[in-house]
């Protein structure tokens, strides 16, 4: 047994003598050193019996003394680099040690000053990059990509004046690009991609005549288009996923054939793009300007880019128009069009671009029916979010099992879907109508056999005459019924119509259900619950179909309805019935933004659902009712643990057995200073945070008393934010303005110079109107404010504010529940956010300060 280790030993000794055993101080023996040192593990394909200059990865010079190439790519070495191995290559030209394991590099290999190829891609390697690059004077190509480098870009790389490539993709490299790579005029190719650069230096485009690709994607680069400009030779560029701004057109230079700008602030008119010699568009194969703010119209003469394989236009603010022709473009096998303001229809002739391989065209406003779409390489199919009708055709339909993806959700379209999982029906066609024609199923063409034909068909006709006879029976019972309850229900309905509202929406006939075809194929989308699958048909079975036994009340925006959604969800459910601009994917798309906005003293949108031509709002529901109903309808001191009265606008009590009320004494929680300042904080906070927390801000437009509710735990929460927006019709929309009593004075009176539309500032003074209410108990219009008949709360209270009388205001049920003082500095803080110049009102967030620095002390 040791005797046959021993000699397995000896074997292995004899076979790596070669490498292990280099003279010393020569290059085999730095190379032997070098690979014995980093791990590497020797296969039969390399013979290191053999002399140096012959080992695989190594080339050396006529002499066969010293190595000029060192190639270890994929050698499995790991760890740092030691000193006096590689670094001691001294006529080392080309070094290529990539897709390894190395963490750190020695401290000599800036010695080697013949490089003129260096990669070290796809490692680990760690830390700053050495000033001493700078000695690489004749380097050609330097590859450090997909590895850890840090720091900032040294200075240094303005001597390497002989760089043909830089290759410094794929790092932690930050700061702004040193101005010493100004002086690498000769770089044919320059990728800076994936790292935290965060700007260029002047004259950036100028420096590089030469210069063909560029690749400054996925950085947090501020700059403008003028940094581009100059570049004579370029035909790669991807500057996508940073800050820039400025103008498209002056990126489009030179023999351009790949332009990536997407997902910066680019703007400007891309049809405007000058035609000249200076660019050609027969060079463009890749086109790229996606999420940007471009404007106007499309393309003019898009046929002249008739190599173009690639382009992605999607989420800009293009002007409203018709489908651009694009049949000329016989190469193209991408297209994406999303959010491109589209309207028309979807022309045939896209069916003429045999190469396309993906085409989406969603969210836009493109009708009519979908054309047959022959082609026969599509693999990803994007219709969704238009206003199409109509059928889907039944050859495309047959084409989409074998396509990677497809979406045509949130049309009015109708297909027959018998091949489809109740998944892809659930995701792919959301709101499409599954209608399949008897003469659609196959299973009714086959040939039954003649046996027992006749004996079926009579069995058939007589159970049809039999359950005939019993359906007339049952029809005929059942509208003498009838007559008697229509009677009493007509009577009934007239007595229940002193619900106030400012219209009449006549529940007991909601004609809109009726429109609302296959109830059970209308989803209902829950934000946190995406997988319970309700469908409209839930929601008619939690309200009773809308009936106004449910009914808690009529807003302005249209009734509210309560109701318990399968799983014991209570919910609010919102049936807007005002007019709006908005195409469905807009308004869904908006809710769906809303929906994500959390604060503790929002009113949480849990879903919504578009039946029909209405728009329905889901949200939690409030046990506790709202301020308005709570300050003004109730007595004081009363809180509601059930109530039937849930909205945003006024309404009246109903006096309904149903309705449980909770007297929680004379000296109630609304009696009280203190309660009333934390509604008035927590209402002051949500503000705050819709204008300062959200991006872009959210103008809640509709603030007033009858939008702030109190939860189970009797919080505040602000209900209805960004509803005013998705179903008024504009900005001179009334429901925009606001309600009566907290409309600001710069609507009332449009001489003035103060903007016709909402701003935070709007806001700032209906919460200066709610904080009047607190702190006086007195509703915004009422007739004994003065004989004025036009007067109202603001112009009473601040009128007495100007004359030192602000203590008459206050609510004689609030006096000596906390010091007047405390009092009075929040009626100041009411009396700023109502002034009649926008200007001059608090920001939401200083209204917090002012609010929290006379908090009541805890008792």
């Amino acid at each position: 047994m040791g005797l046959g280790i021993l000699g397995s030993f000896l074997v292995l000794a004899l076979f790596f003598r070669p490498l292990f055993c280099q003279q010393p101080n020569t290059d085999g023996f730095f190379v032997s050193d070098f690979l014995q040192k980093m791990g590497f593990k020797s296969s039969k394909d390399h013979n290191f019996s053999a002399h140096f200059c012959s080992w695989q990865g190594v080339s050396c010079d006529s002499k066969e003394e010293n190595v000029v190439n060192l190639t270890a790519k994929s050698f499995g070495l790991s760890g740092v680099i030691p000193d006096s191995t590689i670094g001691k290559l001294t006529k080392l030209q080309f070094l290529d040690l990539s897709n390894n394991k190395l963490t750190g590099l020695p401290s000599d290999i800036w010695s080697l000053g013949s490089l003129k190829y260096l990669n070290l891609s796809h490692n680990k390697i760690t830390g700053e990059l050495s000033s001493n690059i700078g000695n690489f004077g004749v380097l050609e190509i330097l590859d450090l990509s997909v590895n850890n480098f840090s720091g900032k870009i040294p200075e240094a790389v303005s001597s390497l004046s002989s760089l043909h490539s830089l290759n410094l993709s794929q790092n932690l490299f930050d700061s702004d690009l040193p101005s010493g790579i100004l002086s690498c005029h000769s770089l044919e190719s320059l990728d800076l991609s994936e790292n935290r650069l965060s700007g260029l230096p002047n004259g950036f485009g100028a420096a590089f005549p030469k210069l063909k690709f560029l690749n400054l994607a996925e950085n947090m680069i501020l700059g403008k288009d003028s940094d581009f400009s100059r570049m004579d030779s370029i035909t790669h560029i991807n500057i996508s996923g940073n800050m820039l701004k400025g103008s498209v057109v002056g990126l489009f230079e030179g023999p351009l054939e790949v332009i990536d700008l997407s997902r910066n602030q680019f703007d400007g008119h891309i049809s405007e793009v000058n035609f000249s010699s200076s660019f050609n568009w027969s060079h463009l194969v890749y086109l790229d300007l996606s999420e940007n703010q471009l404007s106007g119209e499309i393309f003019r003469d898009i046929d002249n880019a008739r190599n173009l394989v690639y382009l992605n236009l999607a989420d800009n603010r293009f002007s409203e128009q018709d489908f651009p022709l694009i049949d000329m473009l016989s190469s193209l096998e991408y297209l994406n069009l999303s959010g491109t303001s589209l309207i028309g229809q979807i022309p045939q002739e896209l069916s003429s671009l045999s190469q396309l391989k993906v085409l989406d065209i969603s969210k836009n406003r493109l009708s009519n029916s979908i054309p047959l779409l022959s082609n026969r390489n599509l693999l990803v199919l994007d219709v969704s979010y238009n206003n199409l009708t109509g059928d889907i055709p039944l050859e495309l339909i047959e084409k989409l099992p074998r396509m990677e993806r497809f979406n045509f959700s949130y049309n009015n379209l109708t297909l027959c879907a018998s091949e489809f999982s109740p998944k892809t029906l659930q995701s792919a066609f959301i709101g499409s109508s599954n209608g399949c024609p008897i003469a659609a199923n196959p299973v009714l063409f086959h040939k039954k056999g003649p046996k027992h034909r006749g004996l079926k068909l009579a069995l058939a006709l007589a159970f049809s005459m039999v359950f005939l006879l019993l359906g007339l029976l049952f029809l005929a019972f059942g509208c003498r019924r009838k007559t008697t309850i229509w009677a009493v229900k007509q009577n009934s309905y007239k007595e229940e119509q002193t619900i106030s509202g400012p219209f009449s929406f006549q529940t007991d006939s909601t004609t809109w259900v009726a429109d609302v075809k296959q109830a059970n194929s209308v989803p209902v989308v829950i934000f946190e619950k995406p997988l319970l699958n309700f469908t409209f048909a839930d929601l008619l079975s939690a309200t009773s179909n809308f009936d106004r036994g449910t009914l808690l009340a009529e807003g302005r925006f249209g009734p509210v309805y309560r109701g318990f959604l399968p799983g014991g969800i209570h919910v609010a459910v919102k049936v807007l019935v005002h007019g709006s601009t908005m195409t469905d994917h807009e308004a869904a798309r908006e809710l769906e933004y809303l929906g994500r906005i959390k604060h503790p003293n929002l009113v949480p949108l849990t879903g919504y659902c578009l039946a029909g031509e209405q728009r329905i709002a889901i949200y939690d529901y409030m046990e506790n009712g709202n301020l308005q109903n709570l300050l003004h309808d109730l007595p004081l001191g009363v809180l509601r643990t059930t109530t039937e009265d849930w909205s945003t606008d006024t309404w009246e009590v109903e006096d309904d057995d149903n309705n449980s009320i909770q007297n929680v004494g004379s000296e109630g929680l609304l009696t009280t200073w203190r309660f009333r300042h934390k509604i008035a904080l927590g209402t002051a906070r949500v503000l705050a945070f819709l204008h300062h927390g959200c991006s872009p801000p959210i103008i809640h437009r509709d603030v007033k008393a009858s939008s702030v509710y109190l939860d189970m735990n009797l919080e505040p929460r602000l209900s209805d934010f960004g509803l005013a927006k998705i179903f008024g019709t504009g900005p001179e929309d009334e429901i925009t303005r606001g309600s009566p009593g907290y409309i600001p004075p710069e609507f009332l009176h449009p001489e003035t110079s103060s903007p016709k539309y909402p701003t935070p500032k709007s806001d700032v003074y209906g919460f200066g109107v709610i904080l009047f209410e607190l702190i006086t108990g007195k509703k915004p219009v009422e007739d004994d404010y003065r004989e004025d008949k036009d007067a109202n709360l603001v112009g009473w209270v601040r009128g007495l504010v100007r004359n030192n009388e602000g203590s008459r205001v206050i609510d004689p049920k609030i006096r000596g529940t906390a010091s007047q003082t405390q009092i009075l500095e929040a009626l100041k803080i009411g009396y700023l956010c109502t002034a009649d110049v926008p200007a001059k009102r608090p920001t939401m967030h200083q209204v917090v300060g002012l609010l929290k620095d006379i908090e009541p002390a805890q008792q």
